[in-house]
Parts: structure tokens; C-alpha cells; sequence
């Protein structure tokens, strides 16, 4: 059984996501096509253990990864969270998977 997105966040990023208050304070305004789901939501998942966050177009964006790091009011550092996941997803190939669906 593979290890939980919870715990891989916690290990590598320091940051504990069930810390999330589900508030949704932390959405953050970016051009049109850099997000396909809320912080907010990115992090629930996290929580749920949904794999399809390692995918998601908001984990890939380098606009709201930079918008990121000060966007929850509570203290999560949501862009340790996203670097964490996007580590994760390159360990497991999941980038390679996806490139090869376009083709």
C-alpha cells in the first residue's frame, strides 16, 4: 500500500494539511487557464488522498505557485505543499503519463 499524500506533504514540506480550515481564504486571482481547481480545493484533496491532484493544472502552474506561499490566513505554507506534490508526482512518472496522453 502506497504511502498517503497527507503524510508524503507532511514528510517532505513540514506542513500539516489537516490544519486546513476549508475557508477558501486562500484563492488567489491568476490569469484564465493557470488553475483548474481553488487552493482550497488542492489542499482538501491532499486530505481525501485524491491522486488526481498530482495532476491537476493549478499543482503545474508557476503563476500560482508563486502566489502560493502567503495565501492562507492560517499559516499553511501552500506552495511547500504544491513543490512537495509536484515531487511526488515526478517520483510516481505521473508528468511522463501526461505528456503522453497529448501526443
Amino acid at each position: 500500500m502506497s504511502t498517503s499524500l497527507r503524510r508524503i506533504v507532511k514528510e517532505r514540506s513540514g506542513q500539516d494539511v489537516s490544519r486546513c480550515q476549508a475557508c477558501l481564504d486562500c484563492d488567489v486571482a491568476v490569469p484564465d487557464g493557470e488553475q483548474d481547481i481553488p487552493l482550497g480545493s488542492l489542499v482538501q484533496m491532499v486530505l481525501y488522498n485524491d491522486e488526481e491532484v498530482l495532476t491537476c493544472r493549478t499543482l503545474w502552474s508557476d503563476e500560482v505557485l508563486r502566489q502560493a506561499r502567503y495565501a492562507c490566513q492560517r499559516g499553511l505554507n501552500i506552495q511547500a505543499i504544491m513543490l512537495a506534490l509536484r515531487e511526488e508526482a515526478c517520483k510516481r512518472g505521473v508528468m511522463e503519463l501526461q505528456d503522453e496522453r497529448k501526443r
